[in-house]
């Protein structure tokens, strides 16, 4: 079964429509394709310009998974692209999720969750996005929503703007928009300099180990997507997991409520959400700030 998806004033052909990528919950690749048409034009915002990398399915989650980079020769003219090089030499060229229409036509090429790069493709090398990761060694949301608001403190004393999302997954990412004055490595090395300091001041719930084995039950603050040709997971992206949970944006002070949790949102409910609430990330790019006195600041403390 073929059927077509309006999004971004195209009709995208969605082939083998009626394709199960959600057993658990029945839903299909239509479903899939207008989740990303419900929310597109709040997502493409959010990844307009930057490099994806995407984790398809193509016999529904559960079955076999893999990333696509490299963009298919099949992929139609009018979907953007971006040469992306490398720095191990060589280049390649990479999708651009720049209007929705674009975002339909990837759930129809089975690719269910959009990763996408902390910088634009007109700058590669000067990223506008720091990330941190927070994942939880236990089911214990409550202490993943503490840390969050620890790290948000620590970042508007310095003098950053925070954003939290919910991943889908099982943690949350706090987000700083920034200015595009510094390179990967330094902004990389920024994001460990926070996270350091985070954790030492609670080493009972938190931790930067990276051997998976030695982090017992805290918290692992992730901060490795910060460096070139690294992904955070898309806001708004649906993640291959039971459920179907989308990765959602928040308002700050969501993370104060018990009943949030990371897979509260899912291609079910999302949409009312948004009717509700609207985008809690709408202004976040006003909120850019360059990084060079800050983690002065932050060294002084």
């Amino acid at each position: 079964m073929t059927a077509t998806v309006p999004a971004g004033g195209r009709e995208v052909r969605i082939s083998h429509a009626e394709r199960v990528v959600f057993p658990d919950v029945g839903l299909t690749k239509l479903d899939l394709a207008r989740h990303y048409a419900l929310v597109g034009a709040v997502m493409v915002p959010h990844v307009r310009g930057r490099p994806l990398a995407l984790e398809s399915f193509p016999g529904g989650v559960g079955g076999e998974r893999y990333y696509l980079k490299r963009v298919p020769a099949h992929f139609p003219a009018w979907i953007a692209t971006a040469r992306v090089p490398r720095h191990e030499g060589g280049s390649l060229r990479q999708v651009l999720a720049n209007d929705p229409a674009t975002l339909v036509y990837l759930a129809g090429q089975n690719a269910v969750t959009l990763h996408v790069w902390t910088s634009r493709a007109d700058r590669l090398e000067r990223p506008d996005r720091l990330v941190f990761d927070f994942d939880p060694a236990t089911g214990r949301f409550a202490e993943v929503r503490a840390a969050a608001r620890a790290l948000g403190e620590l970042l508007r004393e310095i003098g950053l703007c925070p954003y939290a999302m919910t991943t889908g997954s099982r943690g949350l990412h706090v987000v700083v928009p920034l200015r595009r004055t510094a390179d990967h490595e330094e902004v990389h090395g920024f994001a460990r300099e926070i996270a350091e300091f985070l954790v030492a001041h609670d080493r009972r719930h938190l931790t930067t180990e990276f051997h998976r084995a030695r982090r017992g039950e805290r918290i692992y603050v992730d901060v490795a997507r910060n460096g070139y040709a690294q992904h955070a997971v898309a806001p708004y992206a649906v993640r291959g997991l039971p459920g179907a949970p989308v990765a959602t944006p928040l308002f700050w002070e969501e993370l104060g409520e018990r009943r949030l949790g990371p897979q509260r949102w899912t291609i079910r409910n999302i949409g009312e959400r948004l009717a509700e609430a609207g985008d809690p990330w709408r202004e976040v790019a006003r909120e850019a700030r360059a990084i060079g006195a800050l983690r002065r600041a932050l060294r002084r403390r």
